[in-house]
């Protein structure tokens, strides 16, 4: 507007200046007025979305909900869910479980609780301790758990429970009628990532290092071996674990004693099942300048130079899948299996593991999955 007055001086009248005088003090005021609101915008919001979400924008998770923000559909919903020997920070299984609850709470609007419990008994007194306080779904990370989330679901028969590779305890044929067993074939994601090391090795010898000797871990070494041997004949793999106990999934040192063993006599590439315990497996590649092979979760970025792929094991799918479940009334008993047909288990190649394996490898291993979910091939599991 002071352009367009600027460039007609001569239009001006009395009655027009009055006006125009008025008009500016107007403005002033009101411009004026409006500057240090400008400021506080500027910064309150700011410390607002750090320490006090609003719930209309920020936050409309919460079970009330608030006006203008329905609450999201798993807002009634109380998560709990007990983690395995090894706890959050494995890199592995336990953060592919969190990263559901996660997925849950952020989507779904669900209430979460974590326990990660220690050795022995803290494992059914936590399990115990999420149901009594009136959890809808209490979920169970590992095999372990088997005995007494099928104790417990008999005890708490209006809590929904869920065990990540569930084995049916001895003498009892199915789960309670308020528990899914969520189960993988891990054999076949690691005949995968066992073809593709039959394919890179130099040395036509792998390694196989393992947490706790039991018939779960057993799963990945023989699938890994059938995969070697498909593509690799001639290839032999040296095979060891951590320990006959639940802590060696948590034993890096160990983990790395036994990866140096196995480098130091040939081998070129390892692949770990062992948890925290595969810490040390890839300490022990960074330094020889080897391969390792990453398990159950993308673990590309613990050693970005000599993880050459990741066997994915979809814990994190399963847990929301779950949850999801029990936030829609959809919740099933019963143990579930989840293999390469289901999109349960696979590999990894990408931007960043794929200067490591020739497209040519892929193309190969991308066929034996066909033929593994058509039943032309059959993954031996023991």
């Amino acid at each position: 507007m002071h352009n367009h007055t600027m460039m007609r001086p001569r239009l001006f009248t009395t009655s027009f200046l009055i006006r125009a005088a008025v008009l500016a003090s107007v403005l002033v005021a009101s411009t004026t007025g409006c500057k240090r609101p400008k400021e506080n915008a500027d910064k309150t919001p700011k410390e607002a979305t750090t320490t006090t979400p609003t719930p209309t924008t920020a936050a409309p998770t919460t079970p009330n909900g608030s006006a203008g923000a329905p609450a999201k559909p798993g807002a009634s919903t109380k998560v709990g869910v007990v983690f395995d020997v090894g706890g959050l920070g494995d890199k592995s299984f336990n953060d592919a479980a969190n990263r559901g609850m996660l997925k849950a709470k952020a989507e779904l609007g669900v209430q979460t609780q974590i326990i990660e419990p220690g050795d022995g008994s803290d494992r059914e007194s936590a399990l115990r301790q999420r149901a009594a306080a009136g959890d809808n779904v209490v979920i169970g990370v590992g095999f372990i758990f088997s005995d007494d989330i099928t104790k417990l679901a008999g005890q708490f028969p209006d809590t929904k429970f869920a065990c990540i590779d569930y084995n049916l305890p001895q003498g009892v044929e199915k789960a309670p009628p308020n528990l899914v067993g969520l189960r993988f074939r891990e054999q076949e994601g690691s005949f995968l990532v066992g073809a593709i090391a039959g394919r890179v090795t130099k040395t036509k010898k792998i390694g196989f290092v393992g947490g706790m000797k039991i018939p779960l871990i057993h799963k990945f070494e023989v699938g890994f071996e059938a995969g070697i041997k498909q593509v690799c004949p001639d290839c032999t793999m040296l095979s060891a674990y951590a320990g006959t106990e639940p802590k060696a999934f948590a034993d890096p040192t160990k983990g790395k004693e036994l990866a140096l063993s196995q480098y130091a006599r040939g081998v070129d590439i390892i692949y770990h099942a062992s948890g925290k315990t595969g810490d040390g497996v890839f300490d022990a590649a960074k330094e020889q300048k080897k391969f390792a092979i990453g398990v159950d979760s993308d673990q590309f970025h613990v050693a970005p130079c000599c993880v050459l792929t990741s066997m994915i094991k979809k814990v994190d799918v399963a847990v929301f899948d779950t949850i999801k479940k029990v936030s829609e009334n959809k919740f099933t008993s019963g143990v579930y299996e989840f293999g390469l047909a289901e999109d349960g288990v696979g590999f990894v190649y990408d931007e960043n593991n794929k200067a490591f394996i020739p497209q040519a490898v892929i193309d190969e291993v991308n066929g034996l999955a066909k033929q593994i979910i058509a039943g032309t091939i059959k993954v031996p599991s023991e």
